[in-house]
C-alpha cells in the first residue's frame, strides 16, 4: 500500500501526493519524456535503474496523482542534497502541483540534516523562473544552465 502523504482538493477530485514506488517508474519516465522545456537531448541518458536508485538508495521520490493518473513527480538526492528531478505532465502545469512536490522534497532533505539544497535547470525557462519565484537563490549561470541553492532563513 503506498504511503499517503497529502491530499489537496482542487474543486475536482482530490490530488494525492505520496511517496513514489517502483510501479510509478513507467509513468514518471513518460512525463519526463513529454516535457517541452528542459527536454532530454538523449532520452536514454536517464535509465530505469536511475529512477529505481532514487526511490530509496540515493534519495526519495514523490508523485502527485488524481483518479489514478500521474500528474507529476519529484526526486530528492540525499548524497548531494539536491533536487534531482521535478516534472509535471504538460497538461497539468499551472495547478500548483510542482510547488507541493518541491515542498515535500525540500522538507525531506532538511529532515535528513541538510542545511542547504541545490539544483540546476535549463536557463531562461519556465523552470528557471519557477525556482526564483519559490525563493531559491540563483548562484550562477553558464551557457545552458542556471544553478540554485535554497537555505532556510536564520
Amino acid at each position: 500500500m503506498p504511503e499517503k502523504i497529502k491530499t489537496r482538493s482542487t474543486g475536482q477530485a482530490s490530488i494525492l501526493f505520496r511517496k513514489a514506488n517502483a510501479d510509478d517508474i513507467p509513468a514518471m519516465s513518460a512525463i519526463r519524456l513529454a516535457v517541452v522545456e528542459n527536454a532530454l537531448s538523449d532520452p536514454t541518458r536517464i535509465t530505469q535503474q536511475m529512477y529505481r536508485d532514487y526511490l530509496e538508495a540515493s534519495g526519495r521520490g514523490w508523485v502527485a496523482e488524481q483518479d489514478g493518473e500521474m500528474l507529476g513527480f519529484c526526486y530528492a538526492a540525499s548524497g548531494d542534497a539536491s533536487i534531482w528531478a521535478l516534472f509535471i505532465a504538460p497538461a497539468q502545469e499551472g495547478r500548483g502541483i510542482a510547488k507541493q512536490l518541491l515542498a515535500l522534497a525540500v522538507q525531506w532533505l532538511f529532515e535528513q540534516g541538510h542545511t542547504r539544497i541545490q539544483l540546476s535547470t535549463a536557463k531562461d525557462t519556465r523552470a528557471d523562473r519557477f525556482y526564483q519565484a519559490q525563493g531559491w537563490t540563483r548562484l550562477r549561470v553558464d551557457e545552458k544552465d542556471a544553478y540554485y541553492v535554497f537555505q532556510p532563513e536564520v
